[in-house]
């Protein structure tokens, strides 16, 4: 009798460690898609005046402004999920990337200190932003394992914990855009 409370009472408290462990890694996930957003975010609130800066040098690139304008408005509609946030997250590099580019086409806009300054404080938001997206990933990593080792799996199915997806690059992303002047 005393050695089967002594089992049970064993049991009650890997399934107490487990439950907890699964509860810390969902809420760290949650935590680091809400870095990924934030950083998401401040981009987006960067690019009207990149886009501003630039209008002024570049009056005949209106399908570049129309594109980077198109993807952010797509970026600040987009569900809040890895999966929508990085079919947007990958047009806006790409319509930046083609921003970037007039800079080469324009050189009083590659001396400009509000373009310049800019451009500085976007490469720091797009560090910031790749690295929040890593940490997220490492995060989901660690949920997604945690629900599918034994013991875990059981318990995480009884309490309807769910692998979570990981903030993918799509295939576009990886090619840079073909800019033509």
């Amino acid at each position: 009798m005393i050695y089967g409370l002594g089992v049970l009472g064993a049991l009650v408290v890997v399934f107490i460690f487990i439950y907890n462990s699964l509860i810390r890694s969902r809420n760290r996930v949650d935590n680091a898609w809400a870095q990924v957003d934030v950083q998401l975010k401040r981009r987006l609130d960067l690019i009207p005046n990149l886009v501003e800066s630039v209008k002024g040098y570049a009056v005949h690139e209106k399908s570049t402004f129309e594109a980077v304008i198109a993807a952010r408005q797509a970026a600040m509609s987009a569900a809040s999920s890895p999966a929508a946030q990085s079919a947007t997250d990958n047009q806006i590099t790409g319509a930046l990337r083609q921003l970037f580019a007039l800079s080469e086409a324009y050189p009083d806009l590659k001396a400009n200190t509000n373009f310049l300054a800019l451009q500085e404080e976007l490469t720091a938001t797009e560090s910031r932003v790749a690295y929040a997206r890593q940490f997220y990933n490492d995060e989901v990593l660690g949920l997604n394992e945690g629900i599918q080792k034994f013991p875990a799996v059981i318990i995480a199915r009884v309490f309807g914990f769910v692998p979570r997806e990981y903030f993918r690059a799509e295939p576009e992303a990886q090619t840079p855009p073909k800019v033509q002047f």
